[in-house]
């Protein structure tokens, strides 16, 4: 994120590069660099006659450099984007030689998404010198709360941490759908308002009860009616509440209750920290390890690794989510 900032200062400074070469697993990221290059490097009178945007599927690497050495008209510059430039990943590495002796006048993006150009090869190493390349990396699924909070913060709103963790629970790791929910809050929210699980089920339609977040914590907590409530309306909706996602969430709270046990500091920020967990919920990992001893805790891990498996269809083919879910709670808190 830091990085981000720091190009699109630049780039506002007018401190330009000849290639803009955007990699990576994370597109949030690459969009964000291309669009303000793509928005604000020409005026809109200039871009009509020295703004290209070309799709990978549809060109090859000598299109692009064709393009890109052609020189501007009535403009500094010619901004030249390739979009979905992954299409042209076996023949990429041609775009070397033109890498190594850029048209200065030219602007030339490359969004190169969900892969990465080989960093032994002639083209990383030329660009590294004449250009700017940029790797967008995937988060981690608990390094996304830390960035919706950090999103959020300059334009005046907060999240409480479950609220958070809720989008993180229903939209994964992909920062594109989360922040377009997050757009969405923020037309309908004044400034300086606190984003609560209560506004994203009501405008978001994300259950605030009944989740695998709460159904997480009914489990840690031993709550057996609470847990038994959660996993009937998952069996009622199996649809909006895959078994595949439930069993693997709770393999991880599992897995990290036992790396808990296994802390010699038990502080709320050493285990925040071995965990990778926000310290908001350390008093849930805390209050679970009372109720499963590291004996049951392994037991349950192996539970949940048979489950999986199930859940994939081996061994449990005709046999409906609801009640495979139903006979794993049970096991759980047996």
């Amino acid at each position: 994120m830091d990085e981000v900032k720091q190009l699109v200062t630049d780039i506002k400074n007018k401190n330009l590069k000849p290639i803009y070469f955007l990699m990576g697993e994370e597109p949030y990221y690459i969009d964000k660099v291309s669009d303000f290059i793509e928005n604000n490097v020409l005026s809109e009178e200039e871009k009509g006659f020295n703004q290209a945007i070309l799709y990978g599927r549809d060109i090859s690497v000598e299109d692009i450099v064709s393009t890109a050495k052609r020189y501007p008209m009535m403009a500094e510059y010619q901004v030249v984007i390739i979009k979905e430039a992954q299409d042209l990943s076996r023949q990429i590495e041609k775009l070397a030689a033109y890498a190594e002796n850029p048209q200065p006048t030219t602007i030339l993006v490359v969004n190169y998404k969900y892969k990465k150009i080989d960093k032994r090869k002639s083209l990383y190493k030329t660009l590294k010198k004449t250009g700017v390349i940029y790797e967008s990396k995937k988060l981690y699924e608990n390094q996304v709360a830390d960035w919706i909070r950090r999103v959020l913060s300059p334009k005046g709103y907060s999240i409480t941490p479950k609220a958070a963790q809720m989008l993180v629970e229903f939209l994964g790791t992909d920062l594109s759908k989360i922040n377009n929910e997050l757009e969405k809050l923020k037309i309908i929210l004044p400034k300086e308002s606190q984003i609560t699980p209560e506004l994203i089920e009501e405008n978001i339609g994300i259950s605030k009860d009944f989740n695998n977040f709460e159904l997480r914590k009914a489990i840690g907590d031993r709550n057996t009616i609470k847990a038994h409530r959660i996993v009937n309306y998952f069996a009622e909706n199996p649809k909006d509440n895959p078994i595949v996602v439930t069993v693997s969430l709770l393999f991880n709270f599992f897995s990290q209750l036992l790396q808990f046990h296994g802390l010699k500091d038990k502080s709320p920020r050493a285990v925040a920290s071995k965990l990778k967990i926000n310290p908001y919920f350390v008093n849930e990992y805390a209050t679970a390890a009372k109720n499963y001893p590291m004996k049951k805790v392994s037991a349950v891990i192996s539970i949940l690794r048979d489950f999986d498996v199930k859940s994939k269809g081996v061994g449990a083919n005709s046999v409906p989510q609801g009640d495979l879910l139903k006979e794993l709670l049970v096991r759980i808190l047996s």
